[in-house]
């Protein structure tokens, strides 16, 4: 009888009997495919099983064994064995069963044959695969290359046989491979960098196998090598992609969640640990709506997922939305969160791209703050500017004795610029020009204020002094209270005598300029600005003006009015321009010191309101 079993060892796994002829089959007491693909351990147990396996690859000539039978009774048969090579890289071998009563030496010659024929037809087969068969003696010396070898390294058969396998692979490889010189184990799917014929690295993917004589020593290896350059490249840039893209997600300024189609958290990278106070090992594998998503909204979060599951349709997917978060300690803040679905192998995976806004909504609250209060100071100004425009003389007065008028030209922000001239008691003009300190409508509040008293006192007897006596005594504790000061200048101009009378409140001295002089004159008097003490005490002065003098009172927002270089107007100035213009018309001075002033600082409009009086006798 013919009785035949081929058994192969999957790398990892355990013998498993590939192939068993009709006769090996009836000896055991099995119908022959019965036995196919079964473990050895089936016809001799685990351990015996992994004995029979070492004994058959290691031993040079037949050998006893005892088998068990389908019927449980153990058989004792002799066994000769020869290794194979198959289209896997798996090892495999041919076991030969005889009784002892069967056994005899052409027989075995017979057996030897059909194991030699076997083996080539394997070898044939596993030429046609492309994979390089070898084998190597103890030392490392190619005995034998399948043709395989020249598609794979581009060396023929007989280039490489005799050459130590060390001799074809990286330098880099060689120390690495060095290493295991010493093995005399099987190994599998080890991998190497061969240096190919025209120099290109090419790498493989390698199982061995030891065989050994019956006395356990080294025999050769036989093994085969699969060129799977190809495959470790696209791995390569596959890991090296993901890893790229792995460094983007943990890098990024977003925080980034990663969701499958059950509302389980499947990445978690580290913006969102910072920005939800969930670490990624705590966070992935949990159900995200209860983690990130407010209780308010959880419904309508699991109604859009379930409703695009079942239409493709969900409204907040691919969009730029804000929306409300929930961080580890329980606190709402504002995000803004895009989310964008992937199909993969039939299910969708949801990846949410999420920016913490809270500084960016607490920065627009403030802008809106700043536009109310803007927009409120906007209206204080143009009521302030209402104000201040409404209590001004409407037109100058000219008489035949004189002529007076003034002018205030506002600036972006409103102040308490005032001037004033009217008639007092028929006997007397009285002028004065002031200015509030601050801004918006408090100041223009004030000018009301010392507006109505002058005007009041102007209906009884009174000097500029006495004047701006009473008037400190009537704003002290408003001004005191608020904050606030007033410097003013009081004249009174007494139409009989053609004397002028003036008092100080702190103001800036104006500039008298005479007829037959070549310049001006500051008037000035002792005085202190309204609102510091509750009395004070204002210096008088009286002094003629004669026909063609000219009188010129302003406020600070022309002295201090700036050019490019930072220089100041200044009296100066003006009192050069007053000269210059003395002869023109009280309309023509202003205007000429107007375009002066312009053409100075460089600009049509100011920061401060300039004020400007002007009194010239006839």
């Amino acid at each position: 009888m013919f009785c035949l079993l081929i058994i192969e060892y999957p790398p990892g796994a355990v013998p498993v009997i590939r192939q068993a002829t009709a006769e090996a089959a009836d000896l055991l007491g099995y119908h022959p495919e019965a036995l196919l693909q079964q473990p050895l351990s089936l016809l001799c147990g685990n351990g015996d099983a992994l004995s029979l396996w070492q004994s058959a690859i290691t031993a040079a000539t037949p050998f006893s064994f005892t088998f068990v039978r389908h019927n449980r009774q153990p058989l004792t048969v002799q066994i000769s064995a020869g290794a194979l090579c198959t289209d896997t890289p798996a090892p495999a071998i041919a076991l030969h069963i005889e009784t002892p009563n069967q056994l005899n030496g052409q027989y075995c010659n017979d057996i030897a044959s059909a194991l030699s024929d076997s083996e080539a037809r394997f070898r044939q087969m596993a030429e046609l695969t492309g994979e390089w068969l070898w084998e190597q003696n103890p030392e490392g010396y190619y005995l034998y290359s399948s043709a395989a070898v020249q598609q794979i390294l581009g060396y023929t058969p007989e280039e490489v046989v005799g050459q130590h396998y060390l001799r074809f692979l990286t330098a880099q490889n060689t120390t690495v491979q060095a290493q295991n010189a010493s093995r005399q184990t099987p190994f599998y799917d080890l991998l190497n960098e061969h240096c190919h014929k025209d120099g290109h690295r090419v790498v493989t993917e390698s199982t061995g196998l030891p065989l050994f004589d019956g006395h356990g020593t080294l025999l050769k290896w036989r093994g085969v090598d699969r060129d799977i350059t190809a495959k470790k490249y696209f791995q390569d840039a596959l890991i090296a992609s993901e890893q790229r893209t792995r460094l983007i997600i943990e890098n990024s300024t977003n925080a980034i969640v990663i969701m499958d189609d059950e509302g389980l958290i499947t990445d978690w990278n580290r913006q969102a640990e910072k920005t939800f106070g969930w670490t990624a090992e705590e966070a992935v594998g949990q159900v995200l709506v209860a983690l990130i998503v407010p209780p308010p909204v959880r419904a309508l979060f699991r109604q859009g997922l379930k409703l695009f599951l079942h239409t493709g349709i969900c409204p907040w997917l691919n969009t730029l939305a804000e929306q409300t978060a929930l961080r580890r300690d329980g606190t709402e803040f504002p995000i803004e969160l895009s989310v964008s679905p992937l199909l993969i192998d039939g299910r969708y995976s949801f990846s949410g791209f999420i920016r913490d806004i809270s500084l960016r909504k607490a920065a627009e609250q403030q802008i809106r703050a700043a536009q109310i209060t803007l927009a409120i100071a906007q209206n204080e100004l143009k009521i302030a500017q209402y104000i201040q425009t409404s209590l001004l003389p409407s037109a100058p007065i000219a008489t035949a004795d004189f002529t007076v008028t003034g002018l205030c030209l506002p600036a972006d922000k409103v102040g308490g610029d005032y001037f004033d001239y009217f008639y007092h008691n028929n006997r007397h003009l009285d002028m004065v020009i002031a200015d509030v300190s601050g801004h918006s409508i408090g100041p223009a509040l004030f000018m009301v204020e010392a507006r109505s008293m002058i005007r009041t006192q102007a209906q009884h007897s009174g000097q500029p002094g006495a004047i701006l006596g009473l008037l400190n005594q009537f704003l002290f504790d408003d001004l005191n209270k608020a904050d606030y000061f007033i410097t003013a200048f009081y004249l009174q101009y007494a139409l009989d005598s053609q004397l002028l009378s003036y008092a100080n409140a702190g103001h800036s001295p104006p500039l008298l300029m005479r007829a037959n002089a070549g310049a001006c004159e500051l008037l000035d008097a002792d005085g202190m600005i309204l609102g510091v003490r509750k009395t004070i005490v204002f210096e008088e002065k009286t002094v003629p003006i004669a026909e063609g003098d000219v009188l010129l009172l302003y406020t600070d927002g022309l002295t201090e009015a700036d050019n490019p270089q930072g220089e100041f107007f200044g009296w100066r100035r003006a009192a050069d321009v007053l000269a210059a213009h003395a002869a023109a018309s009280p309309q023509a001075i202003l205007d000429a010191l107007l375009n002066a002033l312009k053409a100075f600082c460089q600009r049509e409009t100011f920061t401060d309101d300039i004020t400007l009086l002007l009194f010239k006798r006839h």
